[in-house]
């Protein structure tokens, strides 16, 4: 029989439900996949327990109406386990249709409503009904019909098992934690009722089923732990991020993940559920800097209502050993109609990137430094040449200011060397000191070139020079190459002007002397000529153009100029130099570099410099 404290019981689920149903037609317009199954069990519910309360107020005599009643019963208590089997797959797979084979999962209930149907043309479902449970008598279907509930609870079951094992997350635990427990009880309840041997009522099965109803309904629409969405954005902000932190509006920690628990939560003593504010003390600024500037840029976001983002190092102690962290921290706002609802901020490691920069700058160093020696390189052979001459011209004026000392000597006492001869002969010696002053200051001049381009290419020279200096210093460099090639050099500029840089001077004469060294190579193939140095400038930029008579730029390396190393010269050329001048311009001069094939033949190499780096003062 069914006891009045039963019926109670289900009229309270029967109201909840209705009370559900209404409220759920009015918030959701638009349901997913998994609210649609979860209704779907409420109705089924609902289809279930409606005849098992009327049968309460039916004459347990009257076996035709209690028969009907079971029979509108059927397709409910048929329907709740596999549909729950179906909330379990779709929960696990994210899926939001459901496939053909689960559909087809419900050949089996929809049979059992069937036969039950037309029991009384075969008896399968009973061979004796009743609602007095000890006194019926069920047909062999019924062992079918139990076997297939069993089946489809314990597939559930296992399935959200085995998903919890495979997957760590702690939200995903919390998921199948619930789903668990809400078919574990109807699967506890019927194996009693089948394997017990006592007295079990009607409504036992229903009952226990209502805790299924009740834990899947908090979890789905309540505490929306089943809905996609919270779990798609967990997957986001983990890939996006290395750590992150999901802030309310007042700075209340809700919720951050496993790699910001380890980095920073311990560390920091950030826990959810607390304010940020009051996770720290403030006799702890000092070592807990990193959580102040979180919180200094929260409210700058708040106040700004943008989009903040800086760096942060962050110094972590593993054992006995400090470990230092860089990362960029952005710090999004969260809104709801227009207004501020919470934060999001994002922390991603950037130790890596930065050591990894660190060593492209000093491997850049280290070829800059090889470039610089091999430019230095091509030079020494010139270099005894460009000695040699001033060489030889001081040593001569010194033989013939020493003939000229010898013939003072001699004519000591001779009344025919007048005062004039000897004035005439200090004049010749005047004229011989003087050609000694302009080969010892050619000699200076290129002893200051050659230490410029000896001076490391790491250290940060800056001072201001001109143009000219620039020019002077790239020909005595370069003048032993070009009297060798037969080359000549022609510069072009506006010589009423005085244009002034700020910057290393050999830096730029080491470019020049690149740009001026693959002109002689190209042009000595084609027998020497002229090679124009022309400087120009806009509104916005100076411009130091090479041009040549030589062989041209092929188009195969024309593409690849500056973007990577690539040399026209085979063995003879490195590929460095056109690579690391760009990068000395860029790094140093915040200018660029280009190059282009000459109307008519050859190629124009030029040097863009921003006008902000120049000084023109007009003579």
């Amino acid at each position: 029989m069914i006891s009045d404290f039963s019926v109670g019981i289900l009229l309270i689920a029967l109201a909840a439900i209705m009370i559900f149903f209404v409220w759920s037609r009015k918030a959701q317009k638009k349901r997913q996949l998994l609210h649609s199954l979860f209704l779907s069990l409420a109705a089924a519910y609902v289809s279930w327990i409606i005849p098992l309360i009327i049968m309460r107020f039916v004459p347990t005599d009257n076996q035709s109406l209690m028969y009907l009643l079971d029979c509108i019963m059927q397709p409910g208590g048929a329907l709740c386990s596999p549909i729950y089997l179906c909330i379990a797959i779709t929960f696990v797979s994210g899926n939001e249709k459901l496939s053909k084979w689960i559909k087809a999962l419900f050949v089996f209930p929809i049979a059992t409503i069937i036969i039950s149907w037309t029991n009384p043309l075969h008896s399968l479902y009973y061979k004796q009904f009743s609602v007095v449970r000890s006194e019926i008598v069920f047909g062999p279907y019924i062992l079918v019909s139990g076997a297939l509930n069993y089946l489809f609870l314990v597939a559930a079951i296992i399935y959200m098992i085995r998903f919890g094992l495979k997957n760590k997350s702690a939200l995903y635990w919390k998921q199948c934690i619930l789903l668990t427990v809400s078919g574990l009880c109807p699967l506890l309840m019927s194996i009693y009722a089948t394997f017990s041997g006592k007295e079990v009522p009607i409504t036992a099965t229903p009952l226990s089923f209502m805790v299924t109803l009740l834990f899947c309904g908090i979890a789905i629409f309540q505490l929306h732990m089943l809905d996609i969405r919270p779990i798609a954005t967990e997957h986001i902000l983990n890939a996006i991020s290395d750590s992150y932190l999901v802030l309310s509006d007042d700075g209340l920690v809700i919720k951050y993940n496993r790699s910001f628990e380890e980095l920073f939560a311990r560390e920091y003593g950030i826990t959810v559920s607390k304010k940020l504010i009051d996770c720290i003390r403030q006799e702890d600024v000092a070592q807990k800097s990193p959580v102040y500037n979180m919180i200094a840029a929260l409210e700058s976001s708040r106040q700004c209502e943008t989009h903040i983002s800086y760096e942060q190092a962050v110094t972590f102690t593993a054992g006995e050993t400090a470990i230092k962290k860089h990362f960029v921290v952005d710090i999004s706002s969260l809104e709801i109609n227009g207004q501020i609802s919470g934060f999001v901020i994002i922390f991603k490691d950037i130790t890596q990137l930065r050591d990894s920069m660190k060593r492209l700058q000093d491997s850049q160093e280290r070829m800059m430094e090889q470039e610089r020696f091999a430019f230095l390189g091509q030079m020494i052979g010139g270099l005894a040449h460009n000695l040699k001459t001033p060489i030889m011209s001081i040593s001569g004026c010194i033989s013939a200011a020493e003939a000229l000392v010898d013939e003072c000597v001699d004519s000591i006492g001779d009344d025919n060397v007048t005062e004039d001869d000897y004035r005439e002969i200090y004049d010749e010696m005047r004229d011989w000191f003087s050609k000694v002053k302009e080969s010892t200051a050619y000699m200076s001049d290129i002893i200051t070139a050659i230490k410029g381009q000896a001076a490391n290419i790491s250290t940060d020279d800056k001072v201001t020079f001109t143009i000219d200096e620039m020019l002077k210093r790239s020909q005595l460099l370069m003048r032993h190459e070009l009297l060798g090639s037969g080359c000549r050099l022609n510069i072009i500029y506006d010589k009423s002007e005085e244009i002034s840089l700020e910057g290393d001077i050999n830096n730029l004469v080491q470019v020049i002397g690149n740009l001026l060294s693959n002109s002689i190579y190209a042009q000595k193939q084609t027998g020497g000529g002229e090679i124009e140095i022309e400087i120009c400038h806009d509104e916005s930029n100076l411009k130091i153009l090479v041009k040549d008579r030589g062989t041209g730029i092929s188009p195969k390396v024309l593409d690849k100029l500056f973007k990577s190393m690539v040399t026209s010269k085979g063995i003879m050329g490195t590929g460095l130099g056109l690579y690391i001048s760009n990068a000395v311009i860029r790094s140093k001069f915040k200018g660029e570099m280009w190059g282009e094939n000459r109307e008519g033949g050859g190629s124009i190499f030029g040097i863009s410099i921003p006008l902000e780096m120049i000084h023109i003062r007009k003579i």
